[in-house]
């Protein structure tokens, strides 16, 4: 497989979802409460398709089962990544997410480590992330009265801001806030508080407690990022975080640059600007804003000739 997979994103409604997906990326939404695009999915709640070449018309989980070659034929039971672009047009839901261990005994699919990528923030916008218990009785005691003031721990952000979202992190994304995430191939979310929010049904969605206690960090605990900056002639490319479960980078590209594989595969999803994908073969791709693709195992080299701002991504070192 000698050519990328271009994907066709799945759009997700979400009761805090809004039209940024239309407004920003120019996709053809499905309503005005529109709140994730999962741009590079295996999960089977929101398969993405490939959209070209000899694999057109297969889901990625599809890939992923019939031709774990494309991947460098890495192990593991499901594709391990999932990429999305959430546009929070109100609060989501605070909320706390199993490690593996704990996700796979209860729920029968992995944790969830993600991380955010800031694309747009309203003037004062602002996310949950962390909380201000000591104890896990103590962090009980203040979900179950409702203590969410001084639980919560709220930090105002800004675009271009990154934010590493461990497993068994308390967090939620404000309004007003559009962000690019990586993350483990998981829907695996555990409630905490949602403002006391009604579902269509006009019930209150459902909390998830005694499951949000139990993986919960406690104390909360900041995971240290070392962010390097890099400049090799026309790109400026910014490493985030390393990890077991994923790599991600920011490619700032300004004019012809050149890239090495560093991973058996590699995820790309572009977030400003227009240009060219170019191969050691000749072929030639043209790439924009709002583009999602994989570089697949027998893609050893490439070069992205423009003017463009890319989130990049590859497998950690738990999955390659």
């Amino acid at each position: 497989m000698t050519e990328p997979l271009f994907l066709e994103a799945v759009l997700q409604e979400k009761i805090w979802g809004g039209t940024k997906l239309k407004d920003v990326f120019g996709y053809a939404i499905p309503s005005d409460k529109v709140g994730e695009c999962w741009a590079i999915s295996a999960h089977p709640n929101g398969p993405s398709v490939v959209k070209n070449g000899p694999l057109k018309g297969l889901t990625l989980a599809e890939v992923w089962e019939q031709h774990r070659e494309v991947f460098g034929n890495v192990a593991g039971d499901v594709f391990p990544l999932l990429t999305k672009i959430l546009d929070a047009a109100d609060d989501l839901s605070v909320q706390v997410h199993p490690d593996d261990a704990y996700g796979l005994a209860h729920e029968g699919e992995l944790g969830k480590t993600e991380c955010w990528y800031v694309i747009e923030a309203d003037e004062g916008a602002e996310i949950i992330y962390g909380h201000h218990a000591k104890t896990k009785a103590e962090l009980e005691t203040m979900i179950r009265e409702g203590q969410w003031d001084h639980l919560l721990r709220r930090i105002k952000v800004n675009k271009g801001d990154f934010f590493h979202v461990p497993s068994g992190t308390i967090h939620a994304i404000g309004a007003g806030i559009m962000i690019l995430e990586t993350q483990q191939s998981s829907d695996t979310t555990y409630r905490v508080y949602d403002y006391d929010r009604k579902d269509d049904s006009g019930q209150p969605r459902e909390l998830h407690i005694q499951q949000s206690v139990d993986v919960t960090t406690v104390p909360h605990i900041d995971p240290v990022l070392h962010v390097e900056t890099i400049n090799k002639g026309n790109v400026e490319i910014t490493t985030y975080v390393e990890t077991d479960f994923f790599d991600v980078y920011q490619w700032d590209i300004k004019g012809r640059a050149e890239f090495m594989a560093t991973a058996p595969y590699t995820l790309v999803s572009v977030l400003e600007g227009s240009g060219f994908l170019n191969l050691a073969d000749g072929a030639s791709y043209e790439i924009s804003k709002g583009t999602h693709f994989i570089l697949p195992n027998d893609i050893k080299a490439w070069e992205i000739d423009g003017h463009l701002q890319i989130i990049a991504s590859t497998p950690g070192k738990a999955n390659r």
